[in-house]
């Protein structure tokens, strides 16, 4: 019997919210597509916290690509309305300090509300996101093959051809393997740094649960130690030495009728060894019982799936880009979910993914060369992302540190989200996808505000300066001062926010502060400020908001 193959432009390993989602868009611009994946749909996953990136990222490949179905994603009140009633809402970013057997400190707290006039960001309940974007994907004609594993790939110089386990042959112009940390083309092809080369070290243990309360009934807050939006508005996250729990509540968004609540800890396996005599679920609630607050926040909570333990989280690959293939997102390494910035990294891969792939099959060139951008983003997106997150776990242990870390994080996240928006209102008015291109002429391909020579010497002397305290050459509050002296110094930390006051705890920015940032950044001598101000005025005089001086 002669074995039957079938031919696609791009098959796509992985139906998850990275491969549905290029997959809709690949398909809607007339590509044949194949989605395959090992498993189906719908299905649990983790990842389920939204940030401003994320949300203007979708917003562009949306509006690029004419996919409106993504547009559901980028509003808390839409995704609940149009997707399921099955979401929550992230307001804010909070962070509170944990010490072993004691109450936690309020000054020892943080609260990074997202500006209502910058984006309006969900917790994913991602067995629903996902499931959407796969239907979206059918929609525009998407084959797919669910449970289906590969077992061999052949990377020819005409074509790509996997064979499956069941014998089913597949070819394809081009190779896109976005299956996570068990990609069969990584393993294939040996791709996979061993050990990874990052700094941070950090293992996981988690579940979804039900009956967790809102942190806000736990902690005994005052009027000065209460934060401006409830903890329970957004995600929350428990810090100790090394480590730190996550919260992630479904049921904060006045639609919702989701009880569920996505509960998980990651700490540094080099302190918390795992054990080979405790269940996941025993581990986690001994952790959980060392803190009085988050023991409290828990007791009664009741899982509905089994927990999940991992070894190291964090895997790299020595490349992610190569003739015919490409290893996109998770399938070319992971870091940590702290920061929640795993999403926003997979869509920014996306956005530069796709104008590329659609001229490579345009010209039937598919040479390495061609996606040579794509190989520096993916390498730079982890490598940046480990950098911070390496600095914040040594930091967890010395609040006034962890304090000066944040701050840098945060400064930085704002404008790097408004260079997305200003292109795509740029897009918007002249439909010239040579706005996109601009984003990608920059020195620090990978980091958060990736135009910004300051911000990246912001970034390495905070380094420098957590790991001088990690190494025991000086202590934490030399190290705390070193980098509180950089945000007192910097240029392009903006005082309005309240970054350059270490006694502003939670950082809340009104609409008219946002303005003000605009109007302080228009009149930078740094062209990354000075554009963003602009082009934000502009907007808002546009808008008929044309905003008085800044304070």
């Amino acid at each position: 019997m002669t074995k039957r193959t079938s031919t696609y432009d791009v098959v796509i390993l992985g139906s998850g919210i990275a491969g549905s989602t290029l997959g809709a868009v690949l398909a809607r611009q007339g590509v044949k597509v194949l989605l395959a994946d090992a498993a189906n749909h719908p299905r649990f996953a983790v990842g389920e916290s939204m940030i401003p990136q994320f949300v203007a990222w979708l917003q562009v490949i949306s509006e690029r690509y004419d996919v409106p179905e993504l547009q559901a994603l980028t509003d808390a009140n839409t995704i609940n309305q149009e997707i399921s009633n099955t979401f929550g809402r992230k307001q804010h970013f909070g962070f509170m300090l944990h010490h072993p057997g004691a109450e936690p400190d309020p000054s020892e707290a943080h609260q990074f509300v997202i500006p209502d006039n910058l984006a309006s960001a969900s917790h994913l309940y991602r067995q629903d996101s996902d499931a959407y974007l796969f239907r979206t994907a059918v929609k525009y004609g998407c084959d797919t093959r669910q449970q289906w594993r590969v077992a061999t790939v052949d990377i020819g110089d005409d074509q790509v051809t996997l064979t499956g386990a069941d014998g089913a042959e597949v070819t394809a112009r081009y190779l896109v393997d976005a299956s996570g940390y068990r990609s069969p083309l990584a393993d294939q092809l040996g791709l996979r740094q061993q050990p990874a080369r990052f700094r941070h070290h950090s293992r996981s243990l988690f579940t979804h649960m039900i009956g967790v309360p809102p942190y806000d009934g736990i902690v005994h807050d005052d009027d000065t130690t209460r934060p401006p939006v409830p903890w329970h508005n957004g995600t929350m996250h428990h810090l100790f030495e090394r480590g730190w729990f996550w919260i992630i509540p479904f049921d904060n968004h006045e639609m919702s009728r989701n009880p569920v609540c996505s509960v998980g800890v990651t700490l540094d396996p080099r302190l918390y060894p795992k054990p080979d005599d405790l269940t996941p679920e025993q581990e986690f609630n001994q952790l959980a019982a060392r803190f009085p607050a988050v023991a409290r926040q828990l007791d009664g909570a009741r899982k509905v799936r089994e927990w999940v333990s991992t070894g190291r989280l964090q895997y790299s690959s020595t490349k992610t880009v190569g003739a015919r293939w490409c290893l996109m997102s998770h399938a070319a390494g992971f870091l940590d979910p702290l920061y929640s910035r795993g999403m926003s990294n997979t869509f920014e891969v996306i956005a530069s993914l796709v104008p590329r792939l659609l001229t490579a099959l345009a010209e039937d060139d598919f040479s390495e060369e061609r996606f040579k951008f794509v190989e520096e983003l993916e390498q730079g997106l982890l490598d940046f992302n480990d950098t911070l997150v390496n600095c914040s776990f040594i930091a967890f242990d010395h609040h006034r540190l962890y304090d000066a870390v944040f701050r840098i994080w945060g400064s930085g996240t704002t404008p790097g989200t408004l260079r997305i928006n200003n292109a795509l209102r740029a897009f918007r008015e002249q439909r010239d996808p040579a706005v996109f291109d601009d984003l990608e002429k920059v020195k620090h391909n990978g980091l958060w505000w990736p135009d910004s020579d300051v911000y990246r010497e912001l970034i390495d002397r905070m380094e420098r300066a957590c790991l001088r305290y990690e190494a025991g050459e000086i202590d934490g509050d030399a190290a705390a001062d070193e980098v509180f002296a950089l945000i007192d110094e910097s240029d392009v930390i903006f005082p309005g926010f309240g970054w350059k006051d270490p006694t502003h705890k939670f950082i809340y920015p009104t609409p008219r502060e946002v303005r003000d940032l605009l109007v302080w950044a228009t009149d930078s001598p740094l062209p990354e400020l000075s554009t963003l101000g602009k082009a934000g005025l502009d907007a808002l005089r546009k808008a008929g908001m044309a905003p008085t001086a800044a304070r």
